[in-house]
């Protein structure tokens, strides 16, 4: 699963964005949504490239903390923590994934 969002995170960093003000706007407005601080240069597909590899860190911090508290190497508050921080990230990306599908299929619906 982390292999696959590393994914999603390398095509939206190398995909090409158009740098407007709308795109600007957008990218400073989920940053500070997500309480990260950004450059204004920094490009839409740049920030949520980040977004999944945060996201992706997360997972795999909670993995590693799982895997500790069966083996009895760590104590279940960290692991409690981790899991819940790891599936806060997730219900921010299907949030976000929602959203950018809502908004695709809304313009796909415009009439030409």
């Amino acid at each position: 699963m982390i292999d696959a969002i590393k994914t999603i995170g390398a095509a939206l960093s190398s995909a090409t964005e158009s740098t407007t003000n709308a795109t600007s706007s957008a990218a400073s407005m989920a940053s500070q949504a997500l309480g990260s601080t950004s450059p204004a240069g920094q490009s839409f597909s740049e920030v949520f490239s980040g977004m999944a590899s945060e996201m992706s860190n997360s997972l795999r911090s909670a993995e590693t903390s799982s895997i500790a508290g069966i083996s009895g190497k760590a104590n279940t508050r960290e692991v409690i923590d981790a899991v819940m921080s790891a599936e806060q990230s997730l219900q921010t990306a299907i949030a976000i994934r929602d959203k950018i599908v809502t908004a695709y299929l809304e313009i796909a619906r415009t009439p030409i």
